[in-house]
């Protein structure tokens, strides 16, 4: 929406009941506890909107080999493809990762078909601190927060991504240029690879997940092999999982984007969360017992109830 109301002519691939809202009634967002709305062009076809200047990628993981299936008609030689999604992309590694640098992680692409469908030319990472819901289908309820971190693979400044920071800032965000993208992945990754599958299996509120010692500890120790895993690839963690959950204490009561998908009983996004972080450990000699139970855990509940 912000970007529609800097001159940008946006439009929007949805299907069923977010595709007859959007047509209904624009994207509509409530913010501050007042809704607005903006129209949008919308399909389910992708090739009826065409080639794009700009795509934003903001699905869920599980998501993201069916939009690559479909996501050709809207790129052309220069689109920009922005990927703003939780977790370990499958591009994490280009451009960056010293000996793995290039290397494919099948945890998250494991047929290479995303690599294939959008070449990383195409490109520029995303790490959004900002804390939405969906009222229903086509309404946003923001929250808090409103910064998107943007960086080339590389690591490079290009002339397109500071474009686009300025892009960004014009339609209200915060929009900081980073010098490693994947180090903010990383850093975002830290808590959220705990906090999301613990929650989501015990079905409790982050502050009683944070009062638990005996969790509390069992997180901490999933956080140092990622610390570690990181150091290795060249993406250290400057703070301790104790510092890290003071940060989280502050946000209070609330359910992780994990837990509220097995309420709604929605696909969990467990291989980029979780399952990478143990491919990156191998990867890298680092031994992860801690993350793979964590793993194990929340994979067999997801499977027994349908989301994995």
């Amino acid at each position: 929406m912000g970007l529609a109301r800097a001159g940008c002519s946006v439009s929007v691939v949805a299907r069923g009941g977010t595709l007859e809202a959007l047509q209904l009634h624009g994207l509509r967002l409530n913010q501050d506890g007042k809704v607005t709305s903006q129209a949008v062009a919308s399909s389910a076809v992708p090739a009826e909107l065409g080639v794009q200047d700009m795509v934003v990628l903001a699905v869920k993981a599980p998501s993201l080999p069916e939009v690559a299936r479909q996501i050709a008609p809207l790129l052309g030689p220069d689109t920009l493809v922005l990927t703003a999604m939780n977790g370990v992309p499958w591009w994490f590694l280009q451009g960056f990762g010293g000996a793995l640098a290039g290397k494919r992680l099948s945890s998250v692409d494991p047929s290479g078909e995303i690599a294939d469908a959008i070449p990383a030319r195409h490109i520029v990472g995303c790490v959004v601190h900002a804390s939405c819901s969906l009222d229903e289908p086509g309404q946003v309820h923001h929250h808090f927060g409103n910064k998107l971190i943007i960086g080339e693979p590389s690591g490079d400044k290009t002339a397109r991504v500071l474009q686009l920071a300025a892009l960004l800032e014009k339609a209200d965000f915060e929009a900081p240029v980073s010098d490693q993208i994947q180090k903010d992945i990383w850093f975002k990754l830290w808590g959220n690879m705990t906090a999301n599958p613990i929650s989501a299996l015990t079905g409790a509120t982050m502050d009683r997940v944070l009062d638990d010692e005996l969790v509390t500890a069992f997180t901490h120790s999933i956080m140092l092999e990622a610390k570690e895993i990181g150091a290795r690839i060249g993406i250290p963690i400057n703070q301790t999982p104790e510092e890290r959950h003071v940060i989280t204490r502050k946000l209070g009561a609330f359910k992780t984007s994990m837990l509220q998908d097995v309420e709604a009983g929605k696909p969990v996004e467990l291989d980029a969360l979780v399952s990478a972080v143990r491919e990156l450990g191998q990867l890298t000699a680092v031994p992860t017992p801690s993350t793979n139970a964590l793993l194990g855990l929340a994979r067999l509940q997801a499977r027994v109830k349908g989301l994995y």
